[in-house]
C-alpha cells in the first residue's frame, strides 16, 4: 500500500522542505511555504524498459512547424509552432491571452483539428467570444472540464493536431488531495501534458496566470518543464501589447511581437516603429529618439525625460521602461564628465508605448534626453542617437548599427549619432541618405547635436 508523505514547497522558487519554516532558505521569501501531500511508492523498480535509439536512426519530417497565421506570434516562437512542443503563455488577467489563442484557431482550423480546453468558461461563453472574434472554422472542438485525466483521455480519443488548455491553474488530478491551482497540482498537471505532447507529437498551448509580483503562478519548476515561455506585456489601459519569449528551446528569446487590442480582437502591428513614434510632440525639450534591436528587428523608440526642481532633501529618480540603476549610473557620469549637475533636480524617465529597453545601446538616448530636459532645449526631430556610455564618459560601440541606420532612413530621419568605433563596420561603398556622425565621448555628442542643428537651420534658410 502506498504511503503518504507530507512536505512543504515554496511558492516562489519551488524548493521543498520537510517541515514548515517562516522564511525560505533558498530564495529568502517570507510565508511562501505551502503544505503538500505526496504518495510514496513501495520502492519496487518498474518492469518497463525505456526505449534506446541511436541518433542516426531517428528520422523527422521537414515540416516540423505549424504556421499559426500570426506573423508576430510566429516570429516569437522562432518560425512557427513546433510539433510535440509545450508552450506556456502567461500574462496579467485581461491582457489578451485567451483572445490571441482563440484567434489563431481560425487559421489553424483550416487544415488542422484544434481542441480548445477551457476550465474557466463554458462552451456557450466560448462560442459567444468566437462569434465576436469572427472565428468560424469547423475544425475547432471545445471541452469545458477541469479533470486532467478526463481531458487527456479525450485528447487520446479525439487525436487533434493542436491542443489549447486555458488555464493550467484550473486543471486538477483526482489522485492528488490538494485543491486546483496549488503548487503540486500545477506541477503534476503540467508534467502530464508534457508527457502527452512528447508521446503523441501534439503541440500544446497552456495558459498560466501570474502572481502579484508579475511572475508565473506556481512553482518555478513549471518554467523548466515547458519548452517555451511566452509573456504578454503591456498596460490594460493602453491598446498596445508586446509578446516576449523568456525561454525558447526552438528559437531565439530576443524576438518580440507587437499587437494592438481593438474591438475585433488582437491585431498585428507590422511596423512598431511608426506606432511608437506616432503622436510625438513637436519642439518639446527632454525627448530623444533611439533605435533599439529586438532580436533581428530594429525598432525606433521615444525616450522622454522630465527634469524639474526638487522639493525634497533627496531628489527623486523614477524610471519607467528603463533600468533604475542604469539611470543613476548615467546621471553620475553626466555630472562627473560633463559638469551638468542634477543634484537639485528630480529626474523622470519614460519609454513611450510600454516598451522595456534593456540593451546598453540605449544609454546615449537617455543621456541626450536628460541633457535636453536640463537645458530646456528641444533636440532636432529628425535625429536619433545610440551608443553605450562608459564610466569614463566614453561612447562604446553597439551591434547591428547598419540595420539601425536603415530603419532610421526608412522612417525619414536625416541624421544619427553613433559610436565612432561602429563606423568601421559600415560598408563605405553603400550610399546612406542620412548624416552619420561618429562620436567618442559625451562632449562630442553635445557638440554634434549643436553642429547638426546649425547645419539644419542653414539648409532651411537656403531652401527659403
Amino acid at each position: 500500500m502506498a504511503k503518504q508523505r507530507t512536505y512543504y514547497i515554496c511558492s516562489e522558487c519551488g524548493q521543498e522542505f520537510p517541515k514548515w519554516l517562516g522564511k525560505c532558505s533558498n530564495c529568502g521569501a517570507w510565508n511562501s511555504l505551502e503544505e503538500a501531500v505526496e504518495e510514496k511508492g513501495t520502492g519496487v523498480y518498474s518492469s518497463r524498459t525505456a526505449k534506446c535509439s541511436k541518433l542516426s536512426e531517428i528520422s523527422y519530417d521537414e515540416d516540423v512547424r505549424y504556421d499559426t497565421g500570426s506573423e508576430e506570434l510566429n516570429r516569437v516562437l522562432g518560425g512557427g509552432l513546433v510539433k510535440g512542443s509545450l508552450v506556456l503563455l502567461s500574462g496579467d488577467p485581461g491582457i489578451g491571452k485567451s483572445t490571441l489563442l482563440l484567434q489563431i484557431c481560425d487559421y489553424l482550423g483550416r487544415e488542422h483539428d484544434v481542441l480548445y480546453v477551457s476550465g474557466e468558461e463554458s462552451r456557450r461563453q466560448i462560442k459567444l467570444r468566437a462569434e465576436r472574434l469572427k472565428v468560424e472554422t469547423e475544425n475547432l472542438s471545445l471541452i469545458a472540464d477541469t479533470d486532467c485525466s478526463a481531458i487527456i483521455t479525450a485528447i487520446k480519443q479525439h487525436k487533434p493536431d493542436i491542443v489549447i488548455v486555458d488555464s493550467i491553474q484550473t486543471v486538477q488530478l483526482d489522485t492528488i488531495s490538494s485543491a486546483a491551482g496549488s503548487l503540486v497540482q500545477v506541477r503534476e498537471c503540467t508534467n502530464a501534458f508534457m508527457r502527452l505532447a512528447k508521446n503523441e507529437e501534439i503541440p500544446i498551448f497552456i495558459v498560466g496566470h501570474v502572481n502579484k509580483d508579475g511572475g508565473i503562478a506556481g512553482p518555478k519548476v513549471l518554467e523548466h518543464i515547458v519548452d517555451t515561455v511566452l509573456y504578454f506585456e503591456g498596460d490594460k489601459q493602453l491598446s498596445y501589447r508586446i509578446l516576449r519569449a523568456e525561454k525558447n528551446r526552438f528559437g531565439s528569446t530576443n524576438e518580440i511581437g507587437v499587437f494592438q487590442m481593438s474591438d475585433k480582437g488582437l491585431e498585428e502591428v507590422p511596423n512598431p516603429s511608426a506606432m511608437l513614434l506616432s503622436g510625438r510632440p513637436v519642439n518639446v525639450s527632454g525627448i530623444s529618439i533611439l533605435c533599439t534591436m529586438e532580436g533581428t528587428r530594429p525598432i525606433m523608440a521615444e525616450v522622454q525625460a522630465l527634469v524639474c526642481k526638487t522639493g525634497f532633501a533627496t531628489p527623486r529618480r523614477v524610471a519607467n521602461g528603463f533600468d533604475y540603476n542604469r539611470l543613476c549610473l548615467i546621471l553620475a557620469v553626466l555630472e562627473k564628465r560633463t559638469g551638468y549637475l542634477f543634484g537639485m533636480f528630480d529626474v523622470y524617465i519614460n519609454i513611450i508605448g510600454g516598451l522595456r529597453i534593456d540593451e546598453p545601446a540605449a544609454d546615449l538616448a537617455v543621456a541626450a534626453a536628460l541633457y535636453s530636459g536640463l537645458c530646456d532645449r528641444p533636440l532636432p526631430e529628425d535625429l536619433f542617437v545610440l551608443g553605450e556610455i562608459g564610466l569614463g564618459g566614453e561612447i562604446r560601440s553597439a551591434s547591428h548599427v547598419e540595420e539601425r541606420i536603415r530603419e532610421g532612413e526608412r522612417l525619414g530621419f536625416k541624421g544619427c549619432i553613433v559610436p565612432k568605433a561602429a563606423l568601421q563596420g559600415l560598408d563605405r561603398e553603400k550610399r546612406y541618405r542620412i548624416n552619420i556622425m561618429g562620436v567618442s565621448n559625451l562632449q562630442q555628442v553635445f557638440k554634434g547635436i549643436d553642429l547638426y542643428e546649425r547645419k539644419r537651420k542653414g539648409d532651411n534658410r537656403e531652401e527659403k
